[in-house]
């Protein structure tokens, strides 16, 4: 009994030592990525960064969360709101300009009046822009 309590700790253990590997993985990576995203930084920067996140990866990574860790949320908000709003660009282009319902209206009106659709067309067609 008491080795399958040992062999349970050990298990629980390791667990815990993958997932604190894995966490520093994902920073490790998101500085690199922040690094080369970053517009701002020149390219000796960039180049001493690297060489700290190469040779001392995790202190390197603690020490660019310290200095730069603000920036990098600053970033990533920018990035976000510039890619909402080509998102939202886009689908405006998508959708056209399209005609609002008075000018559906006014469009089909004058359609009726030069006698190029019916009574029962026109009201057809206001009520699709209507509804």
């Amino acid at each position: 009994m008491d080795s399958m309590t040992t062999d349970f700790w050990d298990v629980l253990l390791w667990s815990f030592w993958f997932f604190i590997w894995i966490a520093a993985l994902m920073v490790w990576f998101r500085c690199l990525w922040d690094l080369f995203g970053d517009q701002e930084l020149s390219g000796w920067g960039k180049a001493g960064w690297v060489v700290l996140l190469i040779f001392v990866p995790w202190l390197g990574a603690l020490i660019y969360l310290i200095a730069r860790g603000r920036s990098m949320g600053e970033r990533q908000m920018a990035a976000a709101a510039q890619m909402q709003a080509q998102q939202e660009k886009y689908i405006r282009q998508v959708a056209g300009s399209g005609q609002g319902a008075a000018e559906q209206i006014a469009s089909a009106k004058s359609l009726l009046d030069s006698g190029a659709i019916t009574q029962a067309e026109f009201d057809t067609l206001k009520a699709k822009a209507l509804g």
